[in-house]
């Protein structure tokens, strides 16, 4: 059990490192200030920690992350559900969903801005908007396998609505919740920053864009490890051990 441990952190270490190494040899390599080396960027992510406010700046990103990636699955699971189990509703929302797959993030962005205003709340539904379709896709392709036989089990030994919906209907689609769970907040992250590039006045896309303003690239890329390495926690610490236990049908016990 240990060394399975051991072997799963070298495995995951590993990678990093040699990235850190390739990183810091093209840095010296190549001699030039559009590529920071890796240890210039650590000291600069050192002094944002210690004498800055990037603090601050990740935690407002990292609270409109957790918002808009709350509403996007809340959403995106109902409305997947409902598609998938009703195919009246299915034929009449497939080629809005289509559109809402297509229309690009910067458009969605730009057209929140513009209708709610600079706020937070407009922020917020902008990100949590880009991400419902791809949600409802995932979840939508669950509900159409679900095992028919199993749900007709279930309702000639007369389950109840909520049990049969909670313990019977909801654990197989689990599996699809989780993978668009995974891909979503790496999207989601991704789109926070552009959101706060274009319209809010903290947060790490705001701070990314005024170090651009400025071509600080040590100060651009310390951010971005800094977010990456919250994201990194999250996905060992949350989504990898939910995922495994999802996999070996822990879901399923009552």
């Amino acid at each position: 059990m240990i060394f399975s441990g051991l072997k799963r952190l070298v495995y995951g270490v590993l990678p990093l490192v040699t990235l850190f190494l390739v990183w810091q040899f093209a840095a010296m390599l190549l001699n030039d200030n559009t590529l920071p080396s890796a240890l210039k960027v650590l000291a600069s992510l050192n002094t944002h920690l210690l004498e800055g406010d990037m603090l601050h700046h990740l935690m407002v990103t990292m609270v409109r992350v957790l918002l808009s990636f709350a509403i996007a699955m809340a959403l995106g699971v109902l409305i997947g559900i409902m598609m998938g189990a009703f195919p009246r509703l299915n034929a009449f929302g497939d080629s809005i969903l289509i559109i809402a797959l297509n229309v690009p993030a910067l458009v969605t962005i730009m057209l929140c801005y513009v209708w709610f205003g600079l706020v937070e709340a407009a922020a917020i539904a902008a990100v949590a908007i880009n991400k419902i379709p791809t949600v409802v896709v995932m979840v939508r392709e669950g509900a159409r396998v679900v095992d028919r036989d199993l749900l007709a089990v279930a309702k000639v030994f007369q389950v109840s609505l909520l049990r049969y919906f909670f313990k019977v209907y909801l654990p197989q689609l689990y599996p699809f919740i989780m993978a668009s769970a995974r891909s979503g907040l790496s999207l989601i992250w991704k789109i926070v920053l552009v959101v706060e590039l274009l319209g809010r006045s903290d947060g790490v896309g705001f701070q990314l864009g005024t170090y651009f303003q400025f071509f600080d690239i040590a100060s651009i890329l310390a951010y971005t490890l800094a977010f990456a390495a919250i994201i990194l926690v999250i996905e060992g610490l949350v989504m990898r051990p939910l995922d495994r236990y999802i996999a070996r049908g822990g879901y399923g016990q009552s």
